[in-house]
């Protein structure tokens, strides 16, 4: 098991250089009911679920390096092209390059909606990120907890179990600093008992949490092909071309 935060800057020596960040694509989505999306390399954790492993995994491999101002221009053509509204960074870790998030956050036009998602290990290890991210009205954060309680955190990302309290420490962190913020969760391998468990344990940080984003398990060809090989079940999973519309 590996400490996620000591994870990030090992990642971060590999993705970040200068103001620049790695990049596998540009693109627009389904999701959200439609946005623009910028899908970075690097991760602090290793989830056996994650549909874009190979850039987690083997970041000196993968992507090119791009500056804020690119990204952001990438970004606003694809959601003028596409008449969309809302753009996003996803595929891996976005906090991981701290100063290049900002500078691509402060490019975003205030008549866009920027969702940022993320792990939060980050912002949970340290509250001057979500104190940084208030600056940004128009930011909206979706925190996805990796699992239901510790066990199942470590169990599903390989890190140690210190590390979903993490998750759940930023999101009191950018309430405190009244960031909007919403948590979800991948419950494709919690039983019952734990996802009850879980909303009693969100309710405390905020009762509006207790009705969390449910996420569940796409079964990528190349996802279904590793959790074949670790031999780890699951309880809920959908094909890509029938996932339900309440998880998109």
């Amino acid at each position: 098991m590996f400490d996620p935060v000591e994870m990030a800057e090992f990642a971060r020596t590999i993705v970040c250089k200068d103001d620049r960040r790695k990049y596998y694509r540009f693109r627009s989505s389904r999701f959200y009911g439609g946005i623009s999306t910028a899908d970075c390399v690097g991760c602090c954790l290793r989830c056996i679920f994650c549909w874009s492993w190979r850039e987690a995994a083997r970041p000196e491999e993968c992507g090119s390096l791009y500056a804020p101002e690119d990204v952001a221009r990438r970004l606003l053509a694809i959601a003028k092209k596409k008449k969309l509204n809302q753009l996003r960074m996803s595929g891996n870790e976005p906090t991981i390059c701290r100063e290049h998030l900002i500078r691509v956050l402060e490019l975003i036009p205030k008549d866009y909606l920027f969702i940022l998602e993320t792990n939060g290990i980050l912002i949970g290890s340290d509250p001057t990120y979500a104190e940084e991210l208030s600056r940004f009205p128009d930011l909206y954060v979706r925190v996805s907890l990796k699992g239901t309680c510790e066990e199942e955190f470590s169990r599903l990302t390989g890190a140690i179990p210190e590390g979903f309290q993490l998750q759940l420490k930023s999101l009191e962190h950018l309430i405190r600093y009244r960031v909007n913020v919403h948590p979800a969760c991948m419950v494709s391998f919690s039983p019952p008992e734990n996802i009850t468990a879980l909303r009693e344990r969100l309710k405390g940080i905020n009762p509006a949490f207790e009705d969390f984003e449910i996420e569940e398990l796409i079964l990528y060809p190349s996802v279904e092909e590793r959790l074949e090989k670790l031999k780890v079940d699951y309880r809920t999973g959908h094909r890509p071309d029938n996932i339900p519309a309440g998880l998109i």
